[in-house]
């Protein structure tokens, strides 16, 4: 795995990562106080959680979700659902300031008529991590993928094609957002395990939303 860039301070604010891909550095600051608010309401109507794969292995990443429809996974495989299955409920209403944030880094990066109607979020304790992967469950597979950093830093592994194409590890800190669609939209990713520390804004986690178009 090759770095992107080794003197992160040092990194422009916005750095294409393919055709179609963009990092937006410190994109979502001024607006961090508010969306951990929003989170902090979502996670009380639909509690955090371990999903479990479908070869029944938990998650090490706690996730929680908004709007109309959120990803899951279960035994019966990975899915969006409108419904969250540990209450049966609906998911919490999508909050106007994840979706307005999301739209306007989509307009960034090219995007300009991207419209979320699901966002999954990922709380990352020390250790945690997600392996490489596509996110290929939604019906239009050229429509970005919004994603927020909070918290913690991460290095985020930016991949190819394929699974065993070379990956490029991007830092990743508070504020920052990453957007891809097009041509990139199937390029494998994940994060390193998140390493252990404290951040003003969230304690010894690391909060990541992903704002997509599911339907």
């Amino acid at each position: 795995m090759n770095d992107l860039f080794d003197d992160d301070a040092n990194a422009p604010r916005l750095l294409p990562l393919g055709a179609q891909a963009l990092l937006l550095r410190g994109f979502a600051l001024a607006q961090a106080g508010e969306l951990l608010r929003c989170i902090n309401q979502v996670a009380q109507q639909a509690p955090w959680r371990h999903m479990v794969t479908p070869g029944g292995k938990a998650m090490s990443v706690a996730m929680t979700g908004c709007g109309p429809l959120c990803w899951v996974s279960d035994s019966q495989g990975y899915r969006y659902a409108d419904r969250d299955p540990l209450s049966g409920q609906p998911w919490p209403a999508m909050p106007a300031a994840l979706a307005q944030l999301a739209q306007a880094a989509a307009q960034q990066a090219g995007f300009a008529d991207f419209t979320p109607d699901a966002c999954l979020v990922n709380r990352y304790a020390p250790g945690a991590r997600m392996s490489l992967h596509q996110d290929r469950d939604e019906r239009d597979l050229t429509a970005p993928i919004v994603s927020i950093s909070l918290g913690l830093p991460a290095i985020f592994l930016w991949g190819g094609a394929t699974r065993g194409a070379p990956a490029q590890r991007v830092p990743l800190r508070h504020g920052d957002v990453v957007v891809w669609g097009g041509v990139d939209r199937l390029r494998y990713h994940g994060v390193l395990a998140v390493a252990p520390g404290m951040h003003p804004a969230t304690e010894d986690c690391r909060i990541n939303l992903t704002l997509r178009k599911a339907l």
